[in-house]
């Protein structure tokens, strides 16, 4: 997909790429420039979601281009349902996974991650009047979580991963909006992104129960096992972008953190 050092060659033009050979040696081509395929769960607003005009953005998503800019590399964002996102960075559909990700060590199994951008934890979410007051509360009832999340391995942790009463969503979103017209008796997922959802729906009837026995978690971009290249560059501009103040500002504007 991409190719990070650039031999010295000569460069033939053909259809737009350059084909670089020399000392005897032939590489594949390249484009005149980096790009960095980016891979997202456009639901998770407000980390990443789409506008009105269909355009996907978000606080991942304008940092995934802060960093492109800073290593000078065109970004491209691919929306993917957040349990393939690591299947296609592994088959090389995407080199990037820029979506709210927990560092986790089961995913490190499968993926490599940059620094830690961002912390967060689980929260609970009802019905305004249900009684439930913590996570174990929560045992036998309808609860509802997102595919492939920290939210569902609390869940399932409580539960057991075959419990029927474990309601699986492709997103949030959808599990909230279950949550409303009373198929559900509680979700369970990422505190910043209910807060949110809370926030911008008051008329909803929903509460948020914060329950200390919620970890913290650290969110990090994924990358394929051994792109130690892409992986350093990333936290080279994570680096600068903390001390230039520029995730802080991108805190401030999605998320009101100041």
């Amino acid at each position: 997909m991409k190719k990070w050092k650039l031999l010295a060659c000569v460069a033939l033009v053909t259809f737009g790429l350059f084909s670089l050979t020399g000392c005897g040696k032939s590489t594949t081509p390249i484009t005149t420039s980096k790009k960095i395929v980016v891979g997202t769960e456009a639901s998770f607003r407000p980390f990443e979601w789409r506008n009105e005009q269909g355009d996907i953005i978000g606080f991942d998503i304008e940092l995934a281009k802060e960093i492109g800019a800073q290593i000078g590399a065109d970004v491209e964002i691919q929306n993917i349902p957040f349990d393939g996102l690591i299947a296609a960075l592994n088959n090389k559909n995407i080199d990037m996974v820029s979506s709210a990700m927990t560092i986790t060590e089961k995913r490190k199994e499968s993926v490599d991650f940059s620094k830690p951008y961002f912390e967060a934890t689980q929260a609970i979410v009802l019905k305004k009047g249900s009684s439930f007051k913590s996570l174990s509360d929560l045992k036998g009832k309808n609860v509802g979580i997102q595919n492939g999340t920290t939210g569902q391995d609390v869940v399932e942790t409580l539960m057991g991963n075959r419990d029927p009463h474990i309601k699986r969503f492709e997103s949030v979103l959808d599990a909230l909006n279950t949550l409303r017209i009373d198929g559900l008796d509680a979700v369970v997922a990422d505190k910043p992104v209910v807060q949110n959802y809370l926030l911008s729906n008051p008329e909803s009837q929903l509460v948020l129960l914060d329950d200390t026995s919620f970890v913290k978690e650290e969110y990090g971009f994924a990358f394929r096992k051994g792109d130690t290249e892409l992986q350093t560059q990333v936290n080279e501009a994570l680096d600068k972008l903390e001390k230039n103040g520029k995730i802080k500002e991108l805190a401030t504007k999605y998320l009101g953190e100041k």
